[in-house]
């Protein structure tokens, strides 16, 4: 028997996803232990292992798993609470501020109070070299290695436990860093070690060395937590392979991990749009936005035919250079806890309960309310089916932390209290939703809205009423979908290097053997990860921009027209892509355009979880209604007796009139007065406003 699991590894929660051969797939929730998050994993491995029919013993469990894909937050949270590892930094003589000087723009401009965030690397830690290359990459300089053995020494007496390497125009030619990397692996072998040109070979230097020092910054933690994890796994027998999943959505060996920590810094959520996606098209829908509220944060993004990209953007107002899913990530998730401001204004987040304590009514010594408390008093959770009956929820301890920290300052009743704390969170993410599509010239109201998360699903309804949303979609696995996404995700492996040239005036030989070298290095790492030939893929973008134009545009060009030196066709595909973004182009103005970077990612195609494809049933839903319970009613703004389903026993096909909740072991749903639900062939549940049928006709026919 074979067995994949996506197991991904939340701040509050700990999810799986297993997908066995012949079999229908399971989803498993354990809470995170923070402390050392590879215990949540086998403690997992564990229950799912003992709740099988028959039981089976861990160790002959784990012989069965053949793949595990795995997602972590170590990274992110690394850098998220500055608990990073002790770092030095080498680069060029004269530019050692660059990491505190950043672009030299203030993030806020108008705010005179704003300061910069603290770098990364101390000051008196960051080293200047003599030595300088030019842009060509012709030296004007030479090395001093003398100035590296100052720094080595330095590093020592300091105990640094990481090292970036990052000099002026090295992406022209590495051999300066290359002689630096050599004289700190002799004199510092234990140190984790990061060269600019290894990980991000490529032009703008403030991004160059943002990146690196991000990436020694977080690799001695990854690096311990994939100790951990394969060291535990190995214990228990698992000799499956291991793959962890990068921020671009492709999964890659934790060999390559180790060194290219920073792909992993979206690694958690990465999972998402891929699988929103693919039950988006279920529906006939190409384009999707995918919404993802766990215990700890929300995250939203968007995908149109594919999950839309960035080849650079922020951590913690850290600047990362790396291709990574363009996903928006805010403190809201059912820990977020409620409090009032200086002026007297009831927020919600980014400050989050956990794990540990947890919310107030987890009973675990947590006294500020948070969403989940609200959540309970407002009737959307059921206090004795929380995860499937398996722990039960202190309604009196929610009600006494709103009360005491909410509704009294406030001068309000609890009930108030809380539906003021639910529609505050659900504005949030709402606005979360608007940085993913409105400030990037997308419509959310042309988008489905794949709901995620143990919690999004009660929340989804008010969202999608504040941004006129007439659609959504409920996963089965709705809980897990980032676990679940991460066993839809091939192997990636990205690449750049800067080409600087018109396209007008392009040497193609030149262009043609970069990519090439490139497609080589791909072919080596997928050689190395077991990815038979046929079974690989090479993609190109180039990034281009208007002579004069700071800000590129990135957008991929089919190999056929490299082959063919067809220059005509690339500039009308960058005309197009510079139109789409923004709302214009230069073409009848004959502006000429450059290519600033060429980008090569290497594919390598992995075998997918099969779809479940239920038999129509016909729209009577009746038979899984389970009783009935008294819910709070945004549109009413007043409790209303609802009758309550147990989602398992939903079929497709099978109706649900709001308001209404839908209960399942691992996630709550509420349909609120606004929508109506059918169960799809998928069994997920697709909710849409009353009156538009016409968004699930092909359900109705039973299709």
């Amino acid at each position: 028997m074979s067995t994949k699991i996506g197991i991904d590894v939340g701040g509050t929660f700990t999810d799986f996803f297993v997908a066995e051969a012949g079999g229908e797939p399971r989803i498993h929730k354990v809470l995170s232990t923070p402390h050392d998050p590879s215990i949540a994993v086998l403690t997992g491995l564990e229950e799912i292992a003992a709740s099988r029919k028959p039981a089976m013993a861990l160790a002959d469990y784990v012989r069965t798993i053949d793949t595990i894909v795995h997602g972590t937050t170590v990274t992110t949270n690394a850098t998220l609470t500055h608990t990073g590892a002790k770092c030095g930094l080498i680069t060029t003589a004269g530019v050692r501020d660059a990491l505190e000087m950043r672009r030299g723009i203030r993030e806020e401009q108008y705010n005179n109070r704003y300061t910069n965030v603290p770098p990364l690397v101390e000051r008196y830690l960051r080293v200047g070299i003599g030595g300088r290359m030019d842009r060509a990459g012709r030296e004007l300089t030479p090395l001093s290695p003398a100035d590296i053995e100052a720094a080595i020494a330095l590093f020592k007496k300091e105990g640094v436990e990481a090292v970036a390497i990052c000099f002026m125009n090295a992406f022209a030619n590495p051999a300066h860093e290359r002689q630096a990397a050599e004289l700190v692996r002799k004199h510092l072998p234990q140190a984790y070690l990061t060269v600019s040109t290894d990980l991000l070979p490529s032009i703008r230097f403030y991004d160059r060395i943002s990146t690196t020092a991000l990436n020694s910054y977080v690799g001695p933690k990854l690096s311990h937590y994939l100790d951990q994890l394969t060291g535990r796994l190995k214990g228990i027998g698992f000799d499956g392979l291991l793959l962890i999943t990068q921020s671009n959505g492709g999964v890659m060996a934790p060999e390559v991990a180790r060194e290219k920590s920073a792909l992993t810094l979206l690694s958690g959520p990465a999972g998402g749009p891929g699988a929103g996606l693919a039950y988006a098209n279920v529906h006939g829908q190409n384009r999707c936005i995918t919404t993802d509220m766990g215990g700890t944060s929300f995250e939203a993004s968007m995908a149109v035919d594919a999950p839309v990209m960035v080849n650079d953007g922020e951590i913690a107002r850290h600047r990362i250079a790396l291709p990574m899913l363009g996903i928006h990530t805010i403190g809201a998730g059912g820990g977020s806890i409620g409090w009032i401001d200086e002026g007297g204004m009831l927020r919600m987040g980014p400050q989050s309960a956990g794990a540990d304590p947890g919310p107030a009514c987890y009973g675990k010594g947590g006294t500020r309310p948070t969403s989940t408390d609200a959540n309970l008093v407002l009737g959307y959770l059921n206090p004795g089916f929380f995860a499937g009956g398996r722990m039960n929820l202190d309604l009196a301890a929610a009600e006494r932390a709103i009360a005491e920290h909410v509704a009294k300052p406030l001068g309000l009743s609890v009930v108030e209290a809380a539906a003021g704390m639910y529609r505050i969170i659900c504005n949030n993410m709402a606005q979360g939703v608007r940085e993913v599509t409105i400030k990037r010239g997308f419509d959310p109201r042309e988008f489905p809205m794949i709901v995620a998360g143990g919690a999004g699903p009660i929340h989804s309804c008010l969202i999608s009423e504040e941004l006129e949303m007439p659609f959504q979609i409920i996963p089965r696995e709705s809980s897990v979908l980032c676990a679940y996404g991460m066993l839809m995700g091939d192997i990636r492996h990205d690449f750049v290097r800067t080409f600087v040239s018109r396209l007008d005036g392009l040497d193609w030989p030149r262009l043609k053997a970069v990519i090439a070298e490139m497609a080589r290095e791909g072919d080596q790492l997928l050689d190395s990860e077991r990815i038979n030939a046929e079974r690989r893929r090479i993609a190109v973008k180039l990034d281009c921009r208007y002579l004069k134009q700071y800000h590129e545009v990135s957008f991929e060009v089919p190999m056929a027209l490299i082959e063919a030196g067809d220059t005509a066709a690339i500039t009308r595909l960058f005309h197009a892509e510079h139109n789409r973004l923004y709302g214009y182009s230069l073409e009848e103005q004959k502006v000429p355009a450059e290519i600033i970077n060429v980008r090569v990612q290497a594919v390598g195609i992995t075998d997918k979880p099969a779809g479940r494809a239920e038999p129509y049933a016909g729209p009577d839903g009746s038979a899984a209604i389970k009783g009935e319970r008294m819910v709070y009613v945004p549109e009413d703004k007043a409790f209303r007796n609802v009758p309550v389903y147990d989602g398992h026993k939903l079929k497709h096909g099978n109706r649900v009139a709001g308001p209404a909740m839908i209960e399942e072991i691992t996630t709550a749903i509420f349909v609120s007065a606004s929508f109506d639900g059918v169960c799809d062939r998928t069994g997920s549940f697709a909710l849409y406003r009353k009156g538009r049928e016409d968004l699930v006709a092909n359900i109705l026919k039973g299709a």
